[in-house]
């Protein structure tokens, strides 16, 4: 995980700053969610995806892809989290009391 950290950390902060971005733009959600079944399918997966990553099922170049995927994807998902929930802050304490 260090070697990841110390190889790819400008490519690592690009997937925290463009997912910040991303939060901060997209708080507004107005389209249709994703289904029960969709989100059961899509966490079976990403359960898989961190079994194979963490019993090194995957050998190589492909398991190195893998974890940087899983890494680059986490860090992407803490920046959405950070950019909605500071633009939530932002924008509620500009309106106007009721």
């Amino acid at each position: 995980m260090m070697a990841l950290a110390t190889f790819f950390w400008g490519w690592l902060l690009a997937a925290l700053l463009l997912g910040f971005g991303m939060g901060w733009i997209a708080v507004v959600h107005r389209a249709q969610g994703v289904s029960r079944m969709w989100m059961r399918w899509l966490a079976l997966l990403a359960i898989a995806l961190l079994a194979a990553s963490f019993t090194k099922i995957v050998p190589g170049r492909f398991g190195y892809w893998l974890d940087l995927f899983l890494v680059m994807f986490a860090l992407y998902l803490v920046g959405c989290a950070i950019g909605s929930w500071l633009r939530d802050r932002v924008v509620s304490r500009s309106r106007p009391a009721n």
